[in-house]
């Protein structure tokens, strides 16, 4: 008589879950669970069951478990050639009308957001910007609110722009408050959360479905291209794609920008 064995990584999967709400069955899997293995391994854990109960008993311990698993890295003027489309390119038509609505999807600790509304102010500075930043890590949202950046987010920036939207103290930046007008910070699980058709001129999901299985990442993508109106546009990271863009009434623009057909 044989006896089924469970799959650990499964079994690892669900229960994490549970615990918060996280579905790592979304991300790639050889990907993702080699990444926990060796994170649980240097944690001085080998089995996985063993991992989840150490996370289920220590809330420290899973916070560091949601850190390293939700790719937290970012940086203001992150990717320094697609904000330069963005501001020669993108900004300029997507303005004309006075207003500017944006959605930074997967925005961590705000990096993206406020970057956005730096440059969109710099392209027309009476624009009236509205950016909502939304992420399934609450502590990075909380982080995103505060508006505050440490040098070593701020190494890439342009020192003008930087002075001029920030004020710089013990190795910090902070967001001056007229950076701030417009701009929420919500949280939601971009492979759940829906957004309003036809809502947005601008749409940010740059470095986020990398360890995406394909058909989440797909999916996401295609309800990303239904918040945008017609005209807008959707921004990708440096290393990622649209699969088929077409399908969804996306036509490429840029270099990882692709434009809502109108």
């Amino acid at each position: 008589m044989t006896t089924s064995v469970r799959d650990p990584y499964l079994a690892f999967c669900e229960g994490i879950r549970d615990l918060c709400g996280v579905d790592l069955l979304q991300y790639k899997r050889g990907q993702m669970e080699r990444r926990i293995v060796d994170f649980a391994g240097r944690r001085g854990v080998a089995a996985l069951v063993d991992y989840l109960r150490l996370l289920r008993n220590h809330e420290e311990e899973l916070e560091k478990f949601l850190d390293r698993m939700t790719i937290n890295v970012s940086q203001l003027w992150r990717n320094a050639d697609q904000w330069e489309a963005l501001k020669t390119a993108v900004l300029p038509e997507l303005v004309e009308g006075g207003s500017l609505k944006v959605l930074s999807a997967g925005c961590s600790y705000g990096a993206e957001a406020y970057t956005i509304a730096a440059i969109a102010r710099e392209v027309s500075p009476r624009v009236r910007v509205k950016i909502e930043g939304v992420d399934i890590d609450k502590r990075m949202l909380d982080r995103a609110r505060a508006g505050v950046f440490s040098d070593d987010d701020a190494r890439d920036a342009p020192r003008a722009s930087l002075e001029r939207w920030f004020d710089h103290a013990d190795g910090a930046w902070t967001a001056k408050p007229e950076l701030r007008i417009g701009m929420t910070f919500r949280w939601g699980d971009l492979l759940r959360a829906s957004f309003a058709s036809g809502g947005y001129d601008l749409v940010a999901c740059r470095n986020t479905v990398i360890y995406f299985s394909d058909e989440p990442r797909d999916a996401l993508h295609a309800r990303l291209a239904e918040s945008l109106r017609p005209g807008g546009y959707l921004m990708v990271g440096a290393t990622e794609r649209v699969a088929s863009p077409a399908e969804i009434g996306l036509e490429p623009a840029f270099s990882f920008v692709y434009r809502k057909r109108s």
